[in-house]
């Protein structure tokens, strides 16, 4: 098996593992994700540092300009999170829900979590002012979670719920709002 087959295989078996296995996982994937994204932000801003990059944005209106994309970070973010402690679940990989979720956002966008996550991102960037982050790092990072989303756990999802989901995904996450709110 190929890395990514194996990277798939690993987070099924977790999925399908026990539920206290899965909560006891969930902190540790939280961290690893928050920390990832410190690492990038205090990556860029020492980058910035030494190649002596200014404020591309000035106060108050990098504020203003990070703040809108800041809202849309909890707005793409939250009702995911929330709607997956309801299924059981979390936005962990290793503690995902049991159940395929398709309405609310997931009616438009595969992905609102990490969507969401980006715009963040592009946001604190602004606030902070750091050319590097805002234009080298979010986008990296976008283009990271494409190719594992892409390459990992799309394969996971296909053999957790098998032609739900590939009927979801062939749908391009454009399930009709009248579809049932999960597919069984």
């Amino acid at each position: 098996m190929s890395f990514r087959e194996n990277w798939a295989e690993l987070l099924y078996r977790a999925a399908k593992g026990s539920q206290r296995f899965r909560a006891l996982v969930t902190p540790v994937g939280i961290v690893f994700w928050f920390g990832i994204t410190a690492l990038f932000v205090f990556a860029s801003l020492w980058l910035d540092r030494v190649a002596h990059f200014p404020r591309f944005v000035s106060p108050p209106l990098s504020f203003i300009i990070g703040s809108i994309f800041l809202i849309l970070l909890a707005f793409l973010a939250v009702w995911p999170v929330v709607r997956f402690f309801r299924a059981r679940g979390s936005p962990v990989p290793l503690n995902p829900p049991q159940e395929l979720i398709t309405t609310g956002l997931y009616t438009y966008v595969r992905n609102p979590m990490v969507s969401g996550w980006i715009c963040g991102m592009f946001g604190l960037g602004v606030i902070l002012g750091s050319i590097t982050f805002t234009f080298i790092a979010t986008p990296l990072f976008a283009i990271l979670n494409v190719l594992y989303l892409k390459a990992i756990e799309e394969r996971e999802m296909e053999k957790r719920f098998g032609e739900k989901y590939l009927r979801y995904q062939r749908k391009g996450s454009h399930v009709h709002p009248q579809t049932e709110e999960v597919l069984r």
